[in-house]
C-alpha cells in the first residue's frame, strides 16, 4: 500500500531551511535506501507544501518519518498528514487496474 505524507510548510520556511536541511536529507535518502520512500519533495509556485509517497504495510512507516523529521521538530512544518493512496496505475501501483477488454 502506499501512504501520502503532506505537509503544510511554515510561512518563513524557505528562510529557515538551510538550518535543517541536511539532517532533513539525509532521513529522506535513508528511507529511500530502505524502500520505504519513493518520492518527496515541496510544491513550488508557492512553496507551501511538502509530499512524500511511501510504502509498506501500514502508515507507520510515513508517521514515524514525520515524527523524526527535523523540520518537524524545529516547527518548519505547521501540521502534516499521512493518507492512505489507493494507486492503480504506474510503475508499481499497489492494486494495478486496467479498464475491461
Amino acid at each position: 500500500m502506499h501512504y501520502l505524507l503532506t505537509y503544510e510548510l511554515a510561512d518563513d520556511y524557505l528562510e529557515r531551511r538551510k538550518e535543517d536541511g541536511d539532517e532533513h536529507l539525509r532521513l529522506l535518502w535513508q528511507a529511500y535506501d530502505r524502500g520505504e520512500l519513493l518520492l518527496g519533495g515541496a510544491l513550488l509556485e508557492p512553496v507551501d507544501r511538502g509530499l512524500y509517497v511511501f510504502q509498506g504495510d501500514s502508515p507507520a512507516v510515513a508517521e514515524r518519518f514525520a515524527k523524526a523529521d527535523s523540520y518537524v521538530r524545529h516547527g518548519l512544518v505547521k501540521r502534516w498528514q499521512v493518507r492512505p493512496w489507493l494507486t492503480v496505475v504506474g510503475a508499481a501501483p499497489a492494486m494495478p487496474t486496467r479498464p475491461a477488454p
